[in-house]
């Protein structure tokens, strides 16, 4: 109901209007000085803040624009002038063109693409599975079971790359993508993700599911998967990017070229191509895209499973 309706008077009116029309003042992003705010910093905090933002930048983004401007650059063109020429005088993508034409380059992502792709899967459903039972079961043998997997994470992988290498081995899984995935087939640091998430969850939620009879499966599909589906996106995309860019193991397991992943055809690109860091180069940003596309899509996702903690139902 407005001033008109219950007849105030024009002063009001007035004061209504000039109410509508005032905006917030703008917060300052520093403080000034007497200010009791702590929480902000000063002028001059805030500038050697962003400075220090700029030079982290520089250092992270500054090799990939590099090897994104070497790559589209001709063969005429100088790549080790100072500073950097990142702009390239005269572009061109035969650099491109030339590592297909050199090595069967789309055949080796769809085969790191296809390792990436399962292990995601594999690793979701029994992290998943993995960190449920350990943070909302009850079981002997529970902190046995932590003390485990804790004691794997100690270790580093190339301890035990010769007994992984045996077992696929023996399982007739030698130069095959399966025994590629096997390994990663599950992660101890996932679970534990997972079972932190699951910590989250209020007990009396799933004691009273249990009371109306809900069993396993379907506390887990209709209690606990809303509530971690944020950090089972964390666990996807760290899984992804570990799959995607892993070179030790495959080029263990895998010995014929035709079934080789990205990263070990790069090294096998690298190894042929070194006096032309052009090729590389354009090699290096096909192997990036997948990465950078799927970061892009689930950024969203990613931050809000850093986030969880939140019961959505």
């Amino acid at each position: 109901m407005s001033a008109t309706d219950v007849g105030l008077p024009e002063t009001a009116l007035i004061v209504e209007e000039e109410t509508r029309r005032r905006k917030p003042a703008k917060e300052r992003m520093f403080r000034t000085g007497g200010s009791g705010d702590i929480t902000k910093p000063t002028v001059g905090g805030l500038i050697g803040r962003y400075v220090l933002l700029v030079v982290v930048l520089v250092l992270v983004i500054g090799p990939f624009l590099w090897q994104l401007s070497t790559s589209f650059k001709g063969p005429g063109e100088s790549l080790y002038t100072f500073p950097p020429n990142l702009i390239p005088a005269q572009p061109t993508v035969d650099n491109y063109r030339k590592v297909t034409d050199f090595i069967p380059v789309y055949q080796y992502a769809w085969r790191s693409l296809f390792v990436a792709l399962v292990s995601v899967a594999t690793n979701v459903v029994f992290a998943l599975m993995g960190g449920y039972a350990l943070a909302c079961m009850k079981f002997r043998g529970k902190r046995i079971a932590l003390g485990i997997l804790f004691s794997t994470m100690l270790l580093p992988g190339e301890v035990t790359v010769t007994s992984n290498l045996l077992t696929v081995n023996g399982l007739g899984l030698a130069n095959t993508l399966w025994g590629v995935i096997l390994p990663g087939a599950i992660g101890a640091m996932n679970v534990l993700l997972i079972a932190t998430a699951c910590r989250m969850i209020p007990a009396e939620v799933l004691d009273a599911a249990t009371v109306d009879g809900a069993t396993t499966w379907q506390r887990i599909r209709h209690i606990v998967w809303p509530n971690v589906r944020g950090m089972t996106s964390v666990v996807a995309i760290f899984t992804f990017i570990g799959a995607w860019d892993d070179y030790l193991w495959p080029l263990m397991v895998i010995t014929d070229p035709n079934n080789y992943t990205l990263t070990v055809g790069m090294a096998y690109l690298n190894s042929n191509f070194s006096p032309d860091p052009r090729l590389i180069a354009a090699g290096t940003i096909i192997a990036l895209i997948p990465i950078i596309v799927l970061f892009s899509v689930t950024q969203r996702f990613f931050f809000s499973g850093v986030q969880e903690g939140a019961v959505k139902g």
